[in-house]
């Protein structure tokens, strides 16, 4: 029988260890589709026709998401398309979804949300159609219906902390914590990255340090080497010796054995909202995560005078734009300089002389 989710209608029929499911806007429908089906042989349920639903290419692009990206930037997409399909009808023919829909989602995601939060979904269809333009077969219609005019946003710098708050929890922080935050900070280094690192990635020999990420088209995994300061060596020297946990690949371990983590114990690291949460609250100062410590390492970097080039190389973007983009988003913008050569001898404006006739005139250069 038929089952609601959503505001949708959900059939499916099994017959012959094969199963067949569909989504329809009514119960009638997806009841009558049920009784079609089983009226049908089992070898026409999959003959193939040349009408693809908007539900077919959801889940097709969703299956090809799930296996190609990182499993957040999966559950953003899942979940936006949970929402899409709650505007329009899921067994809609593709090539019937026109811009007017589309625009009026994304219209309605602004008001229920954000301008960001609607351009981040307008992003993830447009990259969802085109897609289904390249690989599907057959190919979905173009152009893209889903390259709609963008939502005007209210974007508030991304919290940098000051430098002193993070040298606060650093020596609030004790044992693995001190190295992992030291970590973060001389790396500029995601979340993500630490947490995969192992030791065959710490190259003591040499000085440099192994960091995966994901964040590059298309999900691989890529790797770079970075440079390993003088103080990160040491501090990570001195954990390799005193780890209670020899056996282990990876260099951060869950090393607490209370109620909440003793499932975790001895495991690499997921995530650790609580802990930078009380190191913040214990230090009396305004929280911030371990992401905001990539910021303030390019901060730095910034405020010393580095080049962006300087600063793409060590936060580990592809394009230079990205970390043009990056500094911006964290309000570090190279205008100042512009604005002080305003001030220069050269661009000084000219004075005005009054002649005896009562007339202006402007001095001759």
């Amino acid at each position: 029988m038929p089952y609601k989710r959503n505001h949708k209608w959900y059939a499916q029929v099994r017959k012959e260890g094969q199963k067949r499911e569909s989504v329809f806007l009514s119960k009638k429908e997806a009841v009558q589709w049920e009784a079609d089906m089983r009226r049908k042989p089992v070898s026409e349920w999959f003959e193939k026709t040349d009408t693809t639903c908007i539900d077919d290419w959801v889940q097709s692009y969703l299956d090809f998401a799930k296996t190609s990206f990182a499993a957040k930037t999966y559950q953003e997409k899942n979940g936006m398309f949970k929402r899409f399909l709650e505007h329009v009808d899921p067994t809609m023919p593709v090539e019937n979804l026109k811009p007017a829909a589309v625009i009026a989602y994304i219209m309605a995601q602004k008001a229920e949300r954000s301008g960001y939060a609607a351009n981040k979904d307008r992003k993830n269809l447009v990259a969802g159609w085109n897609w289904g333009m390249k690989y599907m077969d057959p190919p979905l219609p173009g152009p893209n219906p889903c390259l709609v005019e963008r939502m005007p946003e209210i974007r508030q710098p991304r919290y940098v902390p000051p430098e002193e708050d993070f040298w606060k929890i650093y020596e609030a922080a004790e044992g693995q914590d001190k190295v992992m935050l030291l970590a973060f900070l001389h790396l500029a280094a995601r979340r993500g990255e630490i947490f995969r690192l192992t030791w065959a990635d710490v190259d003591f020999g040499n000085s440099r340090i192994r960091l995966w990420t994901r964040k590059r088209h298309g999900g691989t995994y890529e790797y770079d080497w970075l440079p390993m300061t003088q103080e990160l060596r040491k501090s990570l020297r001195w954990w390799w010796e005193e780890r209670p946990i020899k056996d282990q690949a990876h260099v951060f371990l869950c090393l607490e054995d209370s109620p909440f983590t003793k499932e975790y114990f001895g495991q690499p690291f997921k995530v650790r909202v609580q802990f930078m949460r009380r190191l913040c609250d214990k230090c009396e100062i305004k929280r911030f995560g371990f992401h905001a410590i990539r910021h303030l390492s390019a901060s730095i970097l910034f405020n010393l005078g580095y080049e962006v080039g300087v600063i793409q190389m060590i936060l580990r973007h592809k394009s230079p734009n990205t970390t043009e983009r990056y500094l911006r988003s964290i309000g570090l913008e190279r205008v100042r300089d512009a604005l002080e050569n305003l001030s220069q001898d050269r661009g000084k404006v000219l004075p005005i002389k009054v002649g005896m006739d009562g007339g202006k005139k402007r001095k001759a250069v």
